[in-house]
């Protein structure tokens, strides 16, 4: 296990509109206000996306499974933003919902926003941290320093 400890800063709320991509929209912005570290929350509506649902194969290295969302549904999700060595990185998983019929995982492949969808961003001070390629798993992994 490793862990930082830091301090709430600035708290930025955002409105997405329809066809926005959400990875985009919300990478931008940690770019161009210089969050390096935050925690991320949003709500609205989802057009689509390519949900990792869990692992398809873990041997001999993880592939990812993915599920097509086609919406519009409902969204709910929880996510952090960490910088690798060149740009910030949103990792984010969600609750995704129409019809009765609900998806959970992390919404990648063109996830796009339906109508509107909120997101407030809290920045975290005080934590040097950095997502870093993994040489076992092949993934940008969260690493303190």
């Amino acid at each position: 296990m490793e862990y930082s400890i830091g301090r709430t800063d600035r708290v930025i709320a955002v409105r997405l509109f329809e066809g926005e991509d959400i990875y985009e929209s919300i990478e931008s912005i940690a770019a161009k206000e210089n969050v390096r570290a935050a925690a991320v929350l949003i709500t609205g509506g989802m057009r689509k996306g390519n949900v990792v649902v869990g692992p398809k194969t873990e041997q001999p290295k993880i592939e990812p499974q993915f599920m097509p969302f086609e919406g519009p549904g409902e969204v709910l999700g929880v996510g952090t933003i960490f910088w690798n060595n060149e740009q910030p990185k949103l990792h984010i998983h969600t609750a995704i919902g129409k019809g009765g019929k609900n998806l959970v995982g992390c919404p990648r492949g063109g996830a796009t926003t339906f109508l509107v969808l909120e997101v407030t961003i809290i920045e975290i001070e005080g934590i040097q941290a950095q997502r870093k390629i993994d040489k076992d798993t092949g993934f940008e992994l969260l690493r303190f320093e």
